[in-house]
C-alpha cells in the first residue's frame, strides 16, 4: 500500500488499474474537470454582508457569506479544489468511490461534486453529526458512514477507500495545497475586491476559524504575498487543540474529545492547518458561539452555524480593542453556513441544557458590547 507523509493509506495510488493514457479515461477526465470549473463559473461571488455597529467608533463589520454558494457553506470552495486536485493528479477515476472524512458540510459539498461528475461518495462521520446535514448528503447522493470516535475518520477513510479501490480525499491533509493561495478568485482575493470601494478596504483583521486550516491558510498566504497590512485572527472552539498547538509550538497537540461546534476544532493538528502564517487565536468558549450567533440572528435577521458564532464572538473581541485604542478599520470574518442545519443544536434551549451550556452571561455581554463598545475582563 502507498501511503502518505502522515501514515494513511491511499487507496487510489496504490491501486494502478487504469491506462492514464487510454482515449476513453481521458476522455472522461477532461469532462469530470470541465463540469467542476463550470460549477465555478455559474455561481456568482458570495455576499459581503455588512453587521451594524455603532457609527462614531469608526469601524466597520463585515461577514463574507458563504451560506450563498450551491451547497450552502464555505467547504463548497475547498470541495471543488480538492476535486480538481484529485482528478488533475489522476487520483479520482471513473466509478470509484470517493471517501472523505468530514463532520458535515465539507461532505455535503463533496457530494454535490461527486454526483456532479458521476462518481460513489461516502462519507465517514461522527454519529452526532446534525441530522439535517446527513439528509444533505444523501439528497446530493451520498452515502454516511458513522463512527463513534472522532479519532478514527481517519484510519476508517483510508481503509475504506483501501477496500473499494477509492480515493480518499483526505481534506485535513490537502485543503492547504488545493487552493491556489496567489488569487485565482480564492476566497481572500475576494474579499479585497469587495472592499475596494469601502471607506476602509484593507482590513485590520480578518477572523477565520479553522476545521482543516485550509482557510486561514489560504488568507494568510495571500495577505503576506501582496504585502497587505491585514491581521489573520484564528478562534479555536473548546475541545480543540489547534490553539493550544499554536500557542505552545507543539505539532503533536492532541484533544481528547471532539468539538460541540460543527465544522471547526480538531483533536489533532491537522497537517492543512499552517500556524506560522496567522497572527493570533483565540480560544472561545462553545457558550459563546452560540451566544453569538443568537445576536447575527438578532442584528441581521439571519441564523447561521456555531461556527460563524466562533468567529463572530472574536471579532467581536477584536473591535472592542480597537475601539479602546481609538483605532478606525474594518473587521472582516465569515459567515460559513445556514443556521437551518442546527435548529436542534445552537437554537435549541434543551440541547443547550443537555451540553450543560448556560449562554446568559454572554449574550449579556454582547449587548453591552455594541452599546458600550467594551469588553468584559
Amino acid at each position: 500500500m502507498d501511503t502518505t507523509e502522515h501514515g494513511q493509506v491511499r487507496g487510489p495510488a496504490a491501486t494502478v488499474d487504469v491506462d492514464r493514457s487510454d482515449p476513453e479515461y481521458r476522455a472522461w477526465l477532461k469532462e469530470a474537470v470541465r463540469k467542476v470549473q463550470a460549477d465555478a463559473n455559474r455561481s456568482a461571488d458570495t455576499h459581503l454582508l455588512r453587521f451594524p455597529l455603532p457609527e462614531e467608533w469608526g469601524i466597520d463589520l463585515y461577514l463574507k457569506d458563504e451560506s450563498t454558494h450551491p451547497t450552502g457553506s464555505l467547504k463548497h470552495r475547498l470541495a471543488r479544489s480538492l476535486f480538481l486536485y484529485g482528478l488533475c493528479n489522476g487520483w479520482i477515476r471513473p466509478g470509484k468511490p470517493v471517501i472523505e472524512a468530514s463532520s458535515g458540510s465539507t461532505a455535503v459539498s463533496e457530494a454535490y461534486f461527486a454526483k456532479l461528475i458521476g462518481v460513489p461518495f461516502i462519507a465517514v462521520m461522527p454519529r452526532t453529526t446534525s441530522p439535517e446535514k446527513c439528509r444533505l448528503i444523501e439528497f446530493h447522493g451520498g452515502q454516511c458512514h458513522f463512527v463513534d470516535d472522532s479519532r478514527t475518520m481517519y484510519e476508517q477513510s483510508a481503509a475504506l477507500a483501501a477496500e473499494t479501490g477509492g480515493h480518499y480525499m483526505d481534506q485535513f491533509t490537502y485543503a492547504e495545497r488545493a487552493t491556489d493561495w496567489r488569487g485565482n478568485n480564492n476566497i481572500a482575493e475576494s474579499i479585497y475586491q469587495q472592499l475596494r470601494l469601502e471607506r476602509y478596504p484593507e482590513p485590520a483583521w480578518i477572523v477565520a476559524t479553522a476545521g482543516t486550516g485550509g482557510t486561514s491558510a489560504t488568507i494568510a498566504r495571500y495577505v503576506h504575498y501582496l504585502q497587505h497590512d491585514t491581521r489573520i485572527c484564528v478562534p479555536d472552539p473548546e475541545n480543540s487543540c489547534f490553539f493550544d498547538g499554536w500557542t505552545h509550538h507543539d505539532p503533536h497537540a492532541t484533544s481528547d474529545c471532539g468539538s460541540r461546534i460543527e465544522g471547526i476544532g480538531r483533536p489533532r493538528m491537522e497537517p492543512s492547518f499552517v500556524p506560522g502564517a496567522i497572527d493570533r487565536m483565540m480560544k472561545v468558549p462553545d457558550a459563546a458561539s452560540v451566544a453569538a450567533v443568537r445576536a447575527l440572528e438578532r442584528a441581521i435577521g439571519r441564523k447561521a452555524g456555531g461556527s460563524t458564532g466562533t468567529g463572530l464572538w472574536s471579532a467581536f473581541k477584536l473591535i472592542a480593542e480597537m475601539v479602546e485604542q481609538g483605532e478606525k478599520g474594518s473587521v472582516v470574518t465569515l459567515l460559513c453556513d445556514p443556521g437551518d442545519r442546527y435548529l436542534d443544536k445552537y437554537y435549541s434551549d434543551s440541547w443547550l441544557e443537555e451540553q450543560g451550556l448556560d449562554i446568559a452571561p454572554y449574550a449579556a455581554a454582547v449587548d453591552d458590547f455594541l452599546s458600550t463598545g467594551t469588553w468584559p475582563c
